[in-house]
């Protein structure tokens, strides 16, 4: 167990590099613990409901208002980029705050999980994106008039946002995943400043969205794609058919990413 706070700066490292954390007691990181099993999936369905209803809700709910009330790409950016930093201190210690299908493809492919944990991650962060859109949608379903049965879909093309076409949406969402894979796998490698990990994943976050709501509305993360997309399927159902490329371009750009930080790949910084 942790006694000092180098050790306990030690035990962050490795829950941040390897995904995982175990611990009965809940101030252990990095040590075994049979309850693990349950603790890392509830962990991802948290953390994902967490960034799809705060996320979606602040493109949505406070997007709808008008002078003082009213939300601009930045506000969003921020409510995305925040929920991931909220997160990643508040479950990191117990599955490493993927809450990202994306994510956790791009830490299977570095050698940094297992195929069942990978496989148990997934789950999970769909179904917490899943509740994540019905709770908002309940929430939403509560406004007297103004609600167009949005919640936050991704999409591209003739009438959406910037009216992008399919090729940019889809070279935007690589190069996104890409990137922000870059800066998740490289802030949890041996020798990054791990207590600064979650601060600089979620201000990654922050830019891309900046850059990409016009775009795509920006989804980097199949899950967050998925959830908002099925359970508003009856208002947009446009939205459920272009969420393949939400799945593809963000696992492409992880893969890639994560071969680059296997070991001895060429941004590892792992010894061989």
């Amino acid at each position: 167990m942790p006694k000092t706070a180098g050790d306990r700066a030690a035990a962050v490292m490795t829950w941040w590099n390897h995904g995982f954390t175990v611990s009965n007691s809940g101030d252990s990181p990095g040590e075994p613990s049979g309850g693990l099993l349950m603790k890392k999936p509830l962990a991802e369905f948290i953390g994902t409901f967490t960034l799809v209803f705060f996320g979606c809700g602040a493109a949505v709910i406070a997007g709808m208002g008008t002078g003082p009330t009213a939300v601009d790409v930045l506000g969003i950016a921020f409510a995305f980029g925040l929920a991931i930093v909220a997160m990643a201190y508040g479950i990191g210690p117990i599955s490493g705050c993927h809450v990202n299908p994306a994510v956790s493809l791009g830490v299977l492919v570095a050698g940094r999980m297992s195929v069942g944990d990978f496989i148990g991650y997934v789950i999970a962060q769909v179904l917490g994106a899943l509740a994540g859109a019905v709770v908002l949608y309940l929430i939403l379903s509560g406004k007297a008039a103004g609600w167009s049965g949005s919640l936050g879909q991704n999409g591209w093309g003739a009438g959406y946002l910037g009216e992008y076409n399919t090729t940019a949406a889809l070279v935007f969402e690589v190069v996104a995943t890409f990137v922000f894979l870059v800066c998740i796998l490289g802030v949890t490698q041996a020798g990054a400043p791990a207590q600064f990990a979650g601060l600089a994943i979620g201000l990654t976050l922050v830019m891309i969205h900046i850059v990409g709501i016009n775009v795509t509305g920006v989804s980097v993360n199949p899950a967050r794609s998925l959830g908002p997309a099925i359970v508003g399927v009856g208002s947009n159902p446009a939205a459920l058919g272009q969420v393949w490329l939400f799945i593809v371009a963000p696992c492409v750009g992880a893969a890639v990413a994560g071969l680059l930080f296997r070991k001895d790949g060429l941004l590892s910084a792992e010894a061989s």
